[in-house]
C-alpha cells in the first residue's frame, strides 16, 4: 500500500515538459540579443555624433565678399575721333574687409589707372563676346599690382553704357 501511495504522489506531479524549457531559453536569448543590439546601437550613435561635432566643417564662405564701390567713369573711347563715350559704374569685390581702407588711400591712383585703361579701348573691343570679361580681368590685374595685403577678387559692372 505504501508503494501505491508513492506512485500516486509521483503521478500527481507531471514531469516538466521540454517545450516549456525551450521557450524559456529562446526568450532569454532573444532578450539578451535585443539588449546587446540596443547597447551597440546607442554606443555607435553616440560615438558618431561626437565625431561629427569634432570634425565639423567650417561654415561656408559667403558667395560674395566685401564690396567696395567706385565712382562712375565717363570717358571717350579710342575710335571715331572721340565721338563715342563709355559710362561705367562698378563695384569691386575684395578678399578682406581690411583691403577697403587700403583702396580708399589709393583711390586717386586707382581711378587714374582705370581711366587710362578705359580710354585705350575701342567700341569693337568692348562689344565682342568676351570684351567685358577681358576688361574685368585687366582691371583686377592692374589694381592688384598696387595692393600690398589682400586683393581684388572680382569686378562687377553695375552700369555699362556706350553711346
Amino acid at each position: 500500500m505504501a508503494k501505491e501511495e508513492n506512485e500516486e504522489i509521483v503521478q500527481d506531479n507531471p514531469p516538466v515538459k521540454k517545450k516549456s524549457i525551450k521557450k524559456i531559453v529562446i526568450m532569454g536569448l532573444s532578450v539578451f540579443v535585443l539588449l546587446g543590439a540596443g547597447t551597440f546601437g546607442a554606443l555607435y550613435f553616440l560615438s558618431h555624433s561626437g565625431e561629427a561635432k569634432k570634425g565639423a566643417t567650417p561654415p561656408p564662405r559667403p558667395l560674395i565678399g566685401t564690396m567696395w564701390p567706385i565712382d562712375p567713369f565717363i570717358v571717350n573711347l579710342a575710335d571715331n575721333q572721340g565721338e563715342r563715350y563709355l559710362k561705367v559704374v562698378m563695384q569691386l569685390e575684395v578678399s578682406d574687409p581690411m583691403v577697403s581702407a587700403q583702396l580708399e588711400q589709393l583711390k586717386p591712383k586707382l581711378r587714374d589707372n582705370i581711366m587710362d585703361l578705359l580710354t585705350a579701348k575701342s567700341y569693337a573691343e568692348l562689344m565682342d563676346s568676351g570684351g567685358k570679361q577681358r576688361l574685368r580681368d585687366e582691371i583686377v590685374l592692374r589694381l592688384n599690382s598696387f595692393l600690398t595685403k589682400g586683393g581684388i577678387v572680382k569686378v562687377y559692372f553695375t552700369e555699362f553704357v556706350i553711346q
